[in-house]
């Protein structure tokens, strides 16, 4: 009778998980669902996956740095009609505001019948796009900028100060870069890539991607790009790879001229943090509207360093006037961009005309 134990017991599993197959199907987890987005477009889908991955099997795609783990909050949209409880893995991404006008984490909310939501315009836009690495150059110690060509589509539009999302391939992870080239060139992007520890996405950026390499990429995302309509001044602020998307906003300022006075504050630790410096320092010389201030907050001794020295708060406190009416754009770590507002509010800039993107 043992003998068999296993076999009964192994015959016993497949007949609960062949009875919870048909349950599902029975009472609809497999059944057609409709969900209505902006109130015009309706798409007809199956199962009840998260509404994330569904909208992303029908080329709907919603940025998720975390890959659908709830710990970026990237992902958000609205639900117009029987809105869910919010969970608790969603509460701290979410204001009260928000919540109250049904905001949800796309990957935490389940897709139901008849659904009614609403995501901003500019993410139906986004689309995935097939690559090839063609081009890979270590700028530090742990910064990487990698080209990737596009194949398929073989061009791409975006705003300088947008993000694309890489999808890792042989493992579930997705992570978002900012676009560090030129968007007159709409044939590849390139991103600035820094090695954080332990992190799966640059672990493999860093030590396994190759040239030649193949790439799945998504977007472009993100309402933090130059506002080009402006004529107002400009103060940029970064650190580490926060350098990428103010990179590719001077090319474009660079493609209209630099008619825009334009101060960039550039923060590192010690030498060997910073790069691009010749790069920026050319464009210094044919543009006099622009002017690149690097600052170490920790020089060696060996670095023989003459230019600027303190946090970069300290830096953009001594270096700047009266602010009313410039523009900021800030890229880097949220207390270094919390930090430098203050800044910026002591120098009487309007909230309105600062923009940031915190990573």
């Amino acid at each position: 009778m043992f003998i068999y134990l296993p076999l009964i017991i192994v015959g016993v599993l497949l007949l609960i998980t062949g009875i919870l197959i048909l349950l599902d199907y029975v009472f609809g987890g497999s059944s057609e669902k409709q969900i209505t987005l902006n109130n015009d477009t309706k798409l007809t889908v199956t199962g009840d996956d998260f509404v994330l991955s569904t909208l992303a099997a029908n080329k709907i795609f919603i940025p998720s740095a975390c890959g659908g783990k709830a710990t970026c909050g990237l992902c958000k949209f609205r639900l117009v009609d029987d809105v869910p409880k919010v969970k608790p893995t969603e509460e701290p991404f979410l204001s009260k505001e928000e919540i109250a006008d049904g905001v949800r984490l796309s990957c935490q909310v389940k897709v139901k019948d008849k659904m009614k939501i609403i995501l901003p315009e500019s993410l139906l836009t986004a689309k995935e796009f097939k690559t090839v690495v063609t081009e890979i150059e270590e700028l530090t110690y742990d910064i990487k900028r990698v080209r990737f060509e596009l194949k398929d589509p073989k061009t791409v539009d975006f705003k300088p100060g947008q993000f694309m999302q890489i999808k890792v391939p042989g493992i579930d992870v997705i992570r978002a870069y900012s676009l560090a080239s030129d968007p007159s060139h709409t044939n590849y992007v390139e991103m600035l890539i820094r090695l954080v520890p332990k992190g799966q996405a640059t672990t493999y950026v860093h030590k396994a991607l190759r040239v030649g390499d193949k790439a799945i990429l998504t977007g472009p995302y993100g309402d933090f790009f130059l506002q080009e309509d402006s004529d107002k001044p400009i103060v940029c602020i970064a650190g580490g790879s926060g350098k990428a998307p103010i990179r590719s906003i001077l090319f474009r300022l660079k493609e209209m001229g630099m008619s825009r006075k334009v101060q960039y504050f550039f923060g590192a630790k010690s030498l060997k943090d910073l790069y691009y410096t010749e790069e920026f320092e050319a464009l210094q010389k044919e543009y006099p509207n622009f002017e690149y201030i690097p600052a170490l907050s920790l020089p060696d001794e060996n670095d023989n360093w003459t230019g600027e020295k303190g946090l970069i708060t300290e830096v953009l406190d001594r270096k700047t006037g009266d602010l009313t009416d410039y523009e900021a754009y800030l890229c880097g770590s949220p207390g270094m961009i919390k930090a430098c507002i203050n800044v910026l509010n002591k120098h009487k800039i309007k909230t309105e005309n600062v923009f940031f993107d915190e990573f």
